[in-house]
């Protein structure tokens, strides 16, 4: 039987815009030198959009909601929670995702190399 992080983990990806799925597409698989992400990965209490344990990284994909300022508030408090964990987040809005995904292809390839 499924905790209630994997039911809410499993209904997010079922649930996913058009960006995740188009980031989900270039991270899948590997695609990206390697490394293995992970899709609405639970991490403690929180559901990271994309998670590559082995570089301990955290993509987020944002939609226009997260402007708001409750909400703005909130991805601030989940940030720092995570990178407590020894977690990075890189944040991308869908525009980009959309727009320009070189963005965060380059920006995963400068983490890793950051850490060796």
């Amino acid at each position: 039987m499924a905790t209630p992080r994997t039911r809410r983990a499993r209904n997010l990806r079922q649930s996913s815009g058009l960006a995740e799925d188009r980031v989900w597409s270039l991270l899948r698989a590997g695609r990206i030198d390697g490394c293995k992400f992970r899709r609405q990965h639970p991490i403690g209490p929180y559901c990271a959009d994309f998670a590559c344990d082995h570089l301990k990284l955290v993509i987020e994909i944002d939609g226009g909601v997260h402007t708001r300022e409750d909400v703005a508030l909130s991805d601030i408090e989940r940030q720092q929670a995570l990178e407590a964990l020894g977690w990075t987040m890189l944040r991308f809005t869908n525009d980009q995702a959309l727009s320009q995904p070189e963005l965060i292809t380059d920006a995963i390839r400068r983490h890793s190399a950051s850490i060796g």
